[in-house]
């Protein structure tokens, strides 16, 4: 029985891994595309409203820098230590129950946080 529970184990962190990576990959193109897509849009407006035609362009590719120094930034923390961010937020999740966190906006002190 042992044996079949440790499979259950490496089943479960496999499945873990994989939702991790897809994670990943979609916070990937959010981070990309959001600035494009705005800022396009954003010069759309303002072509039409000003009467020019350069600012859809301009503003297109202030996007794109902007959503590759997102994608650089996200990538370079991730991999820095990728079990980091997990954990952290497990942490978090685990010290806001410990603390009385609800999360409906009250938190009850303990003792040690109060001054």
């Amino acid at each position: 029985m042992y044996v079949s529970e440790e499979r259950k184990a490496k089943k479960q962190e496999e499945k873990r891994q994989t939702v991790r990576l897809l994670s990943m990959i979609s916070q990937f193109g959010i981070n990309m595309l959001v600035p494009i897509f705005l800022c396009f849009f954003a010069g759309r407006w303002a072509d039409r409203h000003f009467g020019t035609a350069y600012w859809t362009i301009v503003l297109f590719f202030i996007g794109a820098v902007a959503g590759f120094r997102n994608v650089y930034v996200f990538a370079k923390r991730y991999f820095a230590n990728p079990q980091k961010d997990a954990l952290q937020t497990e942490e978090d999740g685990h010290n806001a129950e410990m603390k009385g966190d609800t999360g409906q906006g009250t938190v009850s002190k303990l003792p040690e946080d109060i001054e």
